[in-house]
């Protein structure tokens, strides 16, 4: 038996909600290090980027909207393909659900699995699942690149930055505020999940939303970050989090050594100093076996199914 209860199926505590505005146009809903939502309300419409996991907690976040503004909810933005963040959609009813093509070709290629996957991993997020309609959150539209949305007289840029937490990222930028939602590419005291990541890609996807030079960011995971101090703070932590994993995977997989006893050597030089962060210990098996898949024969991240999880796990903390 496993001495550690399989990823997070132990975490049953409930997470108190904040929700506050960051600039004119921008808010944040955010939830003690669960998966964020950010909204824009424009001048005659709302967006709304990551979906909470089901839509019974995408109700949450509509409740709040409706406390503030009575503007219809016309876009549905997905940062990425990951479960958590799309299978509140419909609860929505957006006029359009949006991502970026490589987000829409992962949902082809592993959206079935990854949400079985997630499921099992971290039911409490997926509170009222039954509340999610059959099938795949589909994007109704999708660009490559750069598309620019008027809400209004209000410019949102959805942009792909570069690889890092999916191959798909896309970032949700108001140029006139210096505002951003940058899904799972950021996150602030929250350990980065990256098991579908780009280790060597992702630090110069920050260094991009670095030369933006927000003044205000919707991190994935954590608090809001505003002003200056506070934006750098989370780029640079999740960062040196990216680097030091892949730093440790690297020299471990140069010294010849298997998964499981380069896991362990990362595992105990990163915990003094990002044990503290939420999910720590959900999180390194996946991020550290899908780095040294990277740094050994995978260019790119393999399919996570449920069955692959357990296998894993057993073998990492067995």
């Amino acid at each position: 038996m496993s001495t550690k209860a399989f990823a997070s199926q132990a975490d049953l505590e409930e997470k108190k909600v904040t929700f506050a505005q960051l600039s004119e146009h921008a808010w944040a809903y955010t939830a003690e290090g669960d998966p964020n939502t950010g909204i824009i309300i424009g001048d005659d419409a709302v967006l709304v980027a990551d979906t909470q996991a089901t839509p019974a907690m995408a109700a949450d976040v509509i409740r709040r909207i409706r406390e503030v503004t009575d503007k219809p909810i016309q876009y549905v933005v997905l940062t990425h393909y990951h479960a958590v963040r799309v299978l509140g959609a419909s609860a929505y009813q957006p006029q359009q659900i949006i991502a970026s093509q490589d987000t829409y070709d992962l949902i082809v290629e592993r959206g079935e699995a990854d949400k079985a996957s997630e499921i099992g991993r971290f039911p409490r997020l997926f509170r009222n699942v039954e509340t999610v309609p059959a099938g795949m959150t589909w994007p109704t539209m999708t660009f490559t690149g750069k598309m620019t949305l008027w809400l209004g007289k209000l410019e949102v840029q959805l942009l792909q930055l570069g690889r890092g937490h999916t191959k798909g990222d896309t970032v949700v930028w108001l140029p006139g505020e210096k505002t951003l939602l940058s899904g799972d590419l950021v996150e602030f005291d929250a350990t980065p999940y990256a098991g579908d990541a780009y280790f060597q890609d992702w630090p110069q996807t920050l260094d991009n939303i670095t030369a933006l030079k927000p003044q205000a960011l919707v991190p994935g995971r954590g608090p809001a970050l505003k002003g200056d101090a506070q934006v750098q703070a989370g780029l640079e932590a999740t960062r040196s989090f990216i680097r030091d994993v892949w730093t440790n995977v690297q020299a471990g997989v140069a010294a010849g050594q298997d998964l499981n006893a380069v896991y362990k050597a990362t595992y105990a030089a990163l915990k003094p100093k990002y044990g503290h962060w939420v999910i720590f210990d959900h999180c390194m098996p996946f991020d550290v076996t899908r780095c040294y898949d990277e740094a050994t024969q995978y260019r790119d991240p393999r399919v996570w199914t449920a069955e692959r999880d357990q296998q894993m796990w057993a073998t990492l903390e067995g």
